[in-house]
């Protein structure tokens, strides 16, 4: 009888350390709105889940120290990596060390320069940022009427999602409906509030005039309100938009500072990162793109995504 005992009470101890997995994350930065809600739906997640750990450090928008962290997960033999590169340019490298180690690694929310050529194991999890400036600036052209000026406020142009953003924004004033939008300034604030903020100064100062302002994140977008508002503009008369629907953004929005913003899921990035991170560590087959859809946000609707991110 004792044997018996014994002997299942330690396939038990097997079974369970069988299923136990520890997955290490590497987030870009935990000083950001946007990424917080993404790494908390990764964790509160993973609270539900039996046996799965999560060791998530914090690169503080350091490349080499994204880096080091992948080197040290790898080192400490964990059984999945999910990253949100601080550097969607320096992705190769990361690829080539897990895929070498052997371990999963599943990129989420910044796409990975290397998207289409990702090795075995290897994933993307995030949003498509063709819909993000598409939305954006074909709600802000359809409240000019098609017609005036404005000023493009990029994220860090070493993100691919700054650069898609801003892409979107042209390709949407060369068509037809909206050929008669004029960009009269565009420059980074590197998805940062007080940058956005600062940046704006220097336009009014310098005495450009625009109907609209269109950025790449609400961050960006809420700093360029604090200045337009600190310099008396009426906000009746500018058109502002951004993207992610952040609190922040969506209290703007019912005060009537922000007109556009598109809701990017944080949360269900998170969770979805890690669905794919333990799914692979399991071996099992996952596609290498997946996508959570954007939805655009407006005043009209602004109360149905108040508690989503």
């Amino acid at each position: 009888m004792k044997k018996f005992i014994l002997g299942t009470a330690m396939a038990l101890v097997m079974s369970t350390a069988a299923h136990a997995e520890t997955v290490g994350v590497s987030m870009a930065k935990f000083d950001d709105n946007f990424l917080t809600v993404l790494r908390n739906g990764m964790t509160d997640y993973a609270k539900t889940l039996s046996g799965v750990t999560l060791q998530v450090e914090d690169a503080q928008n350091d490349v080499s120290k994204q880096q080091s962290q992948i080197q040290n997960f790898i080192a400490s033999k964990v059984d999945a990596i999910i990253v949100n590169p601080v550097d969607t340019d320096a992705t190769t490298a990361m690829s080539k060390l897990a895929a070498d180690a052997g371990i999963p690694l599943v990129y989420v929310n910044r796409q990975p320069v290397n998207v289409d050529t990702l090795p075995d194991k290897q994933a993307f999890v995030a949003s498509n940022e063709q819909e993000s400036g598409t939305l954006e600036t074909k709600e802000i052209c359809r409240i000019l009427g098609g017609k005036g000026k404005a000023v493009v406020i990029m994220g860090e142009l070493s993100n691919q999602a700054a650069r898609m953003r801003t892409q979107d924004v042209h390709d949407v004033i060369k068509t037809d409906e909206c050929k008669g939008l004029e960009i009269v300034e565009e420059q980074t604030a590197n998805w940062d509030r007080t940058q956005g903020a600062d940046l704006m100064t220097n336009w009014l100062s310098s005495g450009i005039e625009f109907d609209a302002v269109i950025s790449n994140n609400d961050e960006m977008a809420i700093g360029a309100i604090q200045a337009l508002k600190a310099a008396g503009k009426d906000m009746t008369k500018v058109v502002v938009g951004g993207v992610d629907a952040t609190q922040d953004a969506l209290a703007a929005m019912q005060a009537g500072d922000l007109d556009v913003t598109v809701f990017q899921d944080a949360a269900g990035q998170g969770k979805g990162s890690l669905d794919a991170a333990l799914k692979l560590a399991k071996g099992e087959k996952i596609d290498k793109k997946v996508y959570i859809p954007f939805q655009l946000v407006t005043p009209a609707n602004v109360k149905d995504f108040v508690t989503k991110n």
